[in-house]
């Protein structure tokens, strides 16, 4: 089993910046890939960020493209999402997940199935 637990949420005006960091514990040695993703009131839970567990290889959904920064502590077990320039529309629970498969980085990067285990979530809220 993997434990996961979020933290760095919280209430940001618009322009600001945040960084939620996923602390994860257990049977951390099979690991993949982690990545994040955030559901808004009404809304599907959608794909924000991803990064291998060496650490090397990451991916971004486009719309935080270039505002977000995905990156991982070895030493630690603990991964990070720096998000700068936030918009009102980042506002959404952050959840990080871990994926513990043997297959490519890329298979099911974007879909919450490709993740078996995940946080209780993070509110991150942007006022305008």
């Amino acid at each position: 089993q993997v434990q996961l637990v979020e933290s760095g949420g919280g209430l940001v005006q618009a322009g600001g910046s945040l960084r939620l960091s996923c602390a994860a514990s257990g049977r951390t040695f099979s690991m993949n890939r982690m990545g994040w993703f955030r559901q808004a009131p009404g809304k599907e839970r959608e794909f924000v960020a991803a990064i291998s567990w060496s650490g090397v290889t990451t991916a971004y959904a486009d719309s935080v493209k270039g505002r977000c920064s995905m990156s991982r502590d070895t030493a630690k077990n603990t991964v990070y999402l720096q998000m700068n320039s936030l918009k009102p529309e980042d506002t959404a629970v952050y959840y990080c997940a871990a994926d513990r498969s043997s297959g490519s980085f890329y298979y099911k990067l974007k879909t919450s199935n490709g993740y078996d285990y995940w946080g209780q979530g993070t509110q991150v809220t942007v006022s305008s």
